[in-house]
């Protein structure tokens, strides 16, 4: 996967920030035209905290849309659908900070079960769970804000998809790794 540049990240910025201020109070959505890596398929995360407090996050784990889509769509719904947190209102906009998280393909993490630590690098890994009919995902930057070893980072992947910690034992889930390129608005 071709990274970004920086400059690219922050038309990403630009293009997530844009769509949440047009979905919230209208208005254009106008960023410096686009490059065409914003063509390719990717999967993306549009983070959103407020006073260093999360307050909405969601995306699309896997390349289903270009990545302009992708921000669109992970965008809106970060700051009107993440059920943990009310919609974004217009009063917020100017106090909220977005991250743009841009991922690789999720790849089965080929070990066995009670390898898997060992397998996960902090701070390059992002994590996705899957098994008994639920699934989980924690971005890379997670473990590392929350000073998780690789054994908790599994721990709370599971608890993220509903299922016991500790469940990443078994060798009935899938475990997949994935890195993530990261931009941050610098408010």
């Amino acid at each position: 996967m071709e990274l970004l540049s920086e400059r690219e990240g922050m038309i990403a910025l630009c293009l997530a920030r844009k769509t949440i201020e047009k979905q919230i109070r209208g208005g254009d959505l106008e960023c410096e035209e686009l490059s065409s890596v914003f063509d390719e398929k990717r999967g993306v995360f549009v983070t959103i905290t407020e006073k260093g407090e999360l307050r909405g996050c969601i995306g699309l784990p896997y390349p289903m849309y270009p990545l302009k889509e992708g921000i669109v769509e992970a965008a809106i719904s970060a700051s009107t659908s993440d059920p943990r947190f009310p919609p974004v209102s217009p009063e917020e906009l100017d106090m909220i900070r977005l991250e743009v998280t841009i991922l690789t393909n999720p790849e089965r993490l080929e070990c066995l079960p009670e390898e898997r630590p060992e397998n996960i690098v902090i701070g390059r890994d992002g994590l996705i769970i899957k098994g008994f009919g639920r699934s989980g995902l924690l971005l890379p930057q997670v473990a590392k804000e929350y000073n998780m070893d690789p054994v908790e980072f599994l721990d709370h992947v599971c608890m993220k998809a509903g299922l016991p910690t500790g469940m990443w034992r078994s060798g009935d889930v899938e475990i997949m790794t994935f890195r993530g390129q990261i931009f941050t608005e610098n408010k």
